[in-house]
């Protein structure tokens, strides 16, 4: 990690920047592909999952036998732990269900906003070095409460034409049957304009690489939507000498092993600490089984010695990280401080890891800075919300004035019509 003493405040912005990755030719390349697939559907999707996942499949769609044979693999250990954070993961998003509030704006005009789910999603998981079976709940929970009728899920096959058996047993776990053996950019493709066998879906979850990112932009392109815009995985520790060294450097590399172009950032008012969590930051990497991954990783990553754990705060502001780490002393002290960022962990018995698996908050959060003006997923995340309102006849007498002056200023005299009509209509009335 590279090291920083008491920079001044104005090259925070150029220390809070990502690392830059290879763009050259991305777009074009993501764009033939849905080119491809849009004409050519499951023929497009079977030539380029040769392509780049070296395995030629007859059948997109993962059998009911698939799944049978793929639960039978996973540990009983295992799918215990799965079922428990599954547990946690649903009291969280069924307590964001929120109820119907009609409000009374005017003396007879009543408003109010319902949900509507979005029937169609789309979920794309990982599965390549790190197999993401637990996105799937994060994504297929909250999707199954809100009511999602259609829920297709995508991702890569392996050598032998097969999906992770944890991926699978996990989704059947959950109840999404419906699951293809396709990644990459083809997967969003053929999530965007439905193939013979993938459905065509209204919104796109979950993260992978910069080619299925830069899939997910263009999907935007063909009025679809998506989760979040989302990079590589990042985490900002703010320590001070109430730390636990072992702790805050085991938390910095856990994100660094996602993927080399991960970043890390360590925040402290304490050199000593500082120097300390890099000692053991090299003890604890030597041991890890993705230590390549996480030393490059690691080599556009930063600890940074400012004056104060405030002054820390203000720089994590401008950072705006996926992941902040408050391992000080009264955490929950600093709570109000927060402006920007994706989930937030207090103490030192927080771990970001727990927000990752089973403590039930969603992990599939904004990165890239996006913390500035984008929430993570939550159960609002697979609704629409529509407003509504029932306006009496005293209501429109009440508010009928104001609206026909409005109008008027603004020159749109229909619009102070629809109002003249209904009030000249009740003045006869009466």
């Amino acid at each position: 990690m590279r090291q920083y003493k008491y920079p001044p405040v104005y090259e925070w912005k150029s220390l809070c920047e990502r690392p830059l990755q290879n763009q050259e030719n991305l777009s074009e390349q993501v764009k033939s592909v849905f080119d491809k697939v849009k004409i050519n559907g499951d023929k497009a999707l079977k030539f380029y999952t040769e392509k780049f996942d070296k395995v030629s499949l007859e059948d997109l769609k993962v059998s009911e036998s698939e799944i049978i044979e793929a639960e039978q693999s996973v540990s009983d250990e295992l799918k215990s732990a799965i079922k428990i954070a599954s547990e946690n993961i649903r009291k969280f998003h069924n307590s964001q269900q929120e109820e119907k509030k009609i409000i009374e704006t005017t003396k007879g005009a009543f408003c109010w906003r319902e949900s509507r789910v979005i029937e169609s999603i789309g979920i794309y998981i990982p599965g390549g070095t790190a197999p993401l079976f637990s996105t799937v709940l994060m994504l297929g929970i909250p999707a199954n409460i809100a009511g999602c009728k259609n829920i297709a899920l995508c991702s890569p096959p392996d050598k032998n034409g097969k999906i992770n058996p944890t991926i699978l047993f996990t989704a059947n776990l959950i109840g999404i049957k419906n699951i293809f053996k396709v990644g990459g950019s083809q997967a969003i493709a053929g999530l965007t304009f439905g193939t013979e066998t993938i459905p065509k879906v209204d919104k796109i979850f979950g993260p992978g690489n910069q080619y299925v990112t830069s899939a997910k932009q263009l999907a935007l392109n063909y009025n679809l939507a998506i989760d979040i815009p989302a990079g590589p995985s990042e985490v900002l520790v703010i320590a001070d000498e109430s730390s636990v060294p072992d702790f805050v450097a085991a938390d910095l590399l856990s994100q660094a092993e996602h993927g080399t172009d991960s970043q890390v950032i360590l925040l402290s008012n304490s050199e000593k600490i500082i120097n300390e969590i890099n000692i053991e930051i090299k003890k604890q990497l030597k041991d890890l089984p993705r230590k390549e991954i996480a030393e490059i990783a690691l080599q556009n990553s930063k600890s940074i010695l400012l004056n104060s754990i405030d002054e820390a705060i203000q720089f994590s502001n401008i950072y705006a990280p996926e992941h902040l780490i408050l391992a000080v002393e009264n955490a929950e002290n600093f709570t109000d401080k927060i402006k920007n960022a994706g989930s937030v962990f207090l103490g030192n018995y927080s771990p970001e890891s727990a927000g990752d698996y089973a403590s039930g908050t969603n992990h599939t959060l904004p990165t890239n800075g996006f913390a500035k003006n984008y929430s993570g997923v939550s159960l609002d995340s697979f609704v629409k919300k529509i407003t509504f309102q029932n306006i009496t006849k005293k209501g429109i007498q009440n508010i009928g004035k104001t609206i026909e002056l409005m109008a008027e200023a603004e020159e749109l005299m229909a619009h102070k019509n629809a109002v003249s009509v209904r009030l000249k209509y009740l003045e006869n009335e009466s």
